[in-house]
């Protein structure tokens, strides 16, 4: 929920121009990401459905209003933001799809969205997981450049080609991988 809360913050702060003040909140975010992660894989009790359901919301979330408002500010790219953007558009209405697939009747709109009756499960792919991390890289790295003053570095630019590479791979092995990707979880 902190990362939710958060992303707006972020974003306003980002647009505004206080690349110090976002720099530290998104610290802030990272480090509530990686409490979150700690605390469900450590103390079982603390896993539950909407946790898992909120997790990867929270971070698309967090990942589309970062890159959205960096782009605004001219820290990156136009093409490259539409490319992150439009990818998890595109896994988004693929979990959607799943979702409908495997929910077995009645299909209502409560059961449908209703965290706890969790019905299949995504598998992240490893060029998927790398693409996660270029791409909070490149966010850290992009907020960080007008504090540090290098906007206009190669390797800044290096950074864009290769979140580029990733995020293409990494929507291209969702598409040939598919099936493989998704475990179903209850049939009945």
């Amino acid at each position: 929920m902190a990362r939710i809360g958060l992303s707006p913050v972020l974003g306003y702060l980002i647009v505004e121009e206080n690349f110090n003040i976002a720099l530290g909140v998104f610290a802030l975010a990272g480090v509530t990401d990686l409490l979150d992660g700690f605390i469900a894989r450590n103390w079982a009790n603390q896993k539950s459905a909407l946790g898992s359901a909120l997790d990867p919301l929270a971070d698309k979330i967090l990942i589309s209003i970062l890159y959205i408002s960096l782009t605004y500010a001219n820290l990156i790219p136009v093409p490259l933001t539409s490319m992150i953007i439009l990818r998890d558009i595109a896994l988004i209405a693929a979990v959607f799809y799943v979702r409908y697939r495997t929910l077995p009747p009645p299909r209502t709109l409560s059961r449908y969205f209703n965290p706890c009756y969790a019905t299949a499960q995504l598998k992240p792919t490893f060029i998927s997981k790398v693409n996660t991390v270029t791409q909070l890289v490149l966010v850290a790295a992009s907020l960080a450049a007008p504090v540090f003053n290098y906007m206009d570095s190669v390797y800044l630019q290096t950074l864009w080609c290769i979140t580029a590479v990733t995020t293409t791979a990494s929507a291209y092995s969702y598409y040939h991988y598919g099936r493989k990707t998704v475990q179903v979880l209850n049939n009945k």
